[in-house]
C-alpha cells in the first residue's frame, strides 16, 4: 500500500470528530463539592464549565465559562484533575471530550458572591460527597467522585461514558 498525502480538509472527513468542554471542580473550605443546577435540566448538577469555542484552549474555556456562569474570575494555576470521554450516541452526534481542572477551595465569602447566569443555572449548592451521591444519577456522580479522588491523590482521572 502506498501512502499518499491528503490535504487536512479532506483527511479530517475520514476520522472521528469530537466536541470538547472544560470546567472547574471547586469545593468549600470543608472539602464539600460546589455544584450548579442546570436551567435546562433540573436533575443535572454540574460545575462551572462549558463547550470550547473555535480557537480556544481548554484552560481558556474553563476560565471564561467560570466567569460567565459564576462571576468568579479564576486566577489560580492550571492543574488537570480529569479527562472525560463520551462516545457519540442518540443524544449527541459526535464523540465528546471534557477536561476538568482544579478550582481549589472557595471561602464562604466567595461562595456567597457567586452570581449565576439564569439562562444556564438556577441555583448552586455545597454538599458532601455522600449527599451528592443520593441526588445525582450514578454516571454523573462517578465523574464528580473521580475528580474528587484525583484532587485528593494528586493524580489525574480518566473516565469513559
Amino acid at each position: 500500500m502506498t501512502d499518499t498525502w491528503m490535504p487536512p480538509e479532506e483527511y479530517v472527513k475520514t476520522i472521528a470528530n469530537a466536541t470538547s468542554y472544560a470546567g472547574f471542580y471547586f469545593t468549600d473550605t470543608a472539602d464539600r463539592p460546589v455544584q450548579l443546577r442546570s436551567a435546562l435540566n433540573s436533575d443535572r448538577w454540574q460545575w462551572p464549565g462549558g463547550n470550547m469555542e473555535p480557537g480556544e484552549t481548554p484552560w481558556a474555556c474553563a476560565v471564561r465559562e467560570c466567569r460567565e456562569e459564576t462571576g468568579i474570575a479564576f486566577g489560580g494555576e492550571s492543574r488537570l484533575l480529569a479527562v472525560h470521554f463520551l462516545i457519540q450516541n442518540v443524544h449527541w452526534p459526535l464523540n465528546r471530550f471534557g477536561l476538568i481542572f482544579e478550582g481549589g477551595s472557595l471561602t464562604d465569602e466567595q461562595i456567597a458572591a457567586i452570581v449565576l447566569d439564569p439562562a444556564e443555572h438556577t441555583e448552586f449548592r455545597v454538599r458532601t460527597l455522600a449527599e451528592w451521591e443520593r441526588i445525582m444519577p450514578p454516571h454523573s456522580f462517578a465523574r464528580l467522585k473521580a475528580a474528587d479522588d484525583a484532587r485528593r491523590t494528586g493524580g489525574v482521572a480518566y473516565l469513559e461514558s
